[in-house]
C-alpha cells in the first residue's frame, strides 16, 4: 500500500500539537530541526505505513521534548547525545500516546528484517557501548545484545533519563566510558607489541626482504631498459652502415659507368 504523504504530515502536526513544517524529500532518514521546527521524512519506496508511523512518532518526540539547548556543544560529541536523547523521547512518546508503542515495535521490526542497521553479519561484541546502546533501544526486542555489569549501569542511566538535563548527564557518562575503553584498547595494543619482540624482528626481516626484492626488481628493470637502449643504438648504427655501404656502391657504379662511357666515346672517335 502506498504511503499517503499528506496524511502523515497531518498526523505529525496533530501529535506535535503545533503547526510544524513537514517535508518529504530524498534523504537517508527522518530528522527534526528544533530551531526551524521542520520535520523531514524520507521518500522510501518500499517502506510501509508502520515504518512511517514510527518515523513520525520519533521525530514528533523531538518536537515535543527536545529543547533548543546547545550548551553541551564542544564538551560531548553529538552522536552520544543523540543516542541518549532518542531513547528518552521515544519513552516519553509511548507514555503520552499509549497506542504509539505498537507503531514503534512494528516499524523497528520491519527495519530490522531489512537489515537497515547493517548488523546481520557483524559481531556485536566488537561494537562500542554507544553503538550497542543505540541498537538496544531501537531493535533490542529482536536482537540479543549483551552488556557487562558496568555497562548495564550506564544503560540504566540512559533508560531512566526524564529531562534533557538527565540526557546530557547520561551522554557525558557514555562518552567518557567509550573514550576510556578506546584508550585501554590502544594501550593494550602497544603493550602487546612491546611484549613480543620476536614479532617485531620478524616484521623487520620481512620489511628488509621486501625492500631487497623491490630494489632487485628496479635494477632488473633498469638493466632491461639499458639493454633495450643498446640494441636500439646498435640497430641505428647498423642501419647507418648499410646506408653508407649502399651509397659507396652507388658511387662506385656511377664511376664505372662513367669510365665505360668515356671508353666507348674514345672508340667511336677512332673509327
Amino acid at each position: 500500500m502506498a504511503v499517503k504523504q499528506e496524511i502523515k504530515s497531518q498526523l505529525a502536526k496533530l501529535l506535535a500539537t503545533e503547526d510544524i513544517i513537514v517535508e518529504h524529500k530524498q534523504c537517508e532518514t527522518a530528522q527534526f530541526n528544533v530551531q526551524t521546527r521542520v520535520l523531514t521524512l524520507p521518500l522510501w519506496e518500499k517502506a510501509s505505513n508502520d515504518v512511517y508511523d514510527m518515523l513520525v512518532g520519533h521525530e514528533v518526540g523531538h518536537a515535543l521534548f527536545t529543547p533548543d539547548d546547545w550548551s553541551w556543544e564542544g564538551k560531548i560529541p553529538q552522536q552520544f547525545v543523540n543516542v541518549c536523547e532518542d531513547a528518552r523521547i521515544e519513552k516519553l512518546m509511548k507514555r503520552r500516546y499509549l497506542g504509539i508503542a505498537k507503531s514503534f515495535y512494528r516499524g523497528y521490526s520491519e527495519l530490522h528484517d531489512k537489515d537497515f542497521f547493517e548488523v546481520a553479519d557483524e559481531d556485536l561484541s566488537t561494537f562500542n557501548l554507544a553503538d550497542r546502546a543505540n541498537l538496544y533501544f531501537k531493535i533490542g526486542s529482536f536482537l540479543p545484545i549483551s552488556f557487562s555489569d558496568v555497562e548495564k549501569e550506564i544503560i540504566d542511566l540512559i533508560q531512566n533519563a526524564e529531562t534533557f538535563t538527565d540526557t546530557i548527564a547520561a551522554a557525558e557518562t557514555l562518552y567518557h566510558f567509550c573514550k576510556q575503553e578506546l584508550q585501554q584498547q590502544e594501550n593494550q595494543s602497544q603493550e602487546g607489541d612491546q611484549e613480543d619482540p620476536l614479532v617485531k624482528i620478524r616484521m623487520q626481516e620481512l620489511s628488509i626482504k621486501q625492500m631487497e626484492a623491490q630494489h632487485k626488481a628496479a635494477m632488473d628493470q633498469a638493466n632491461l631498459e639499458l639493454e633495450g637502449a643498446r640494441l636500439e643504438q646498435r640497430a641505428v648504427t647498423d642501419a647507418a652502415r648499410l646506408d653508407l655501404q649502399e651509397e659507396v656502391a652507388d658511387n662506385r657504379n656511377a664511376v664505372n659507368q662513367e669510365r665505360i662511357d668515356v671508353q666507348r666515346e674514345a672508340m667511336l672517335r677512332r673509327t
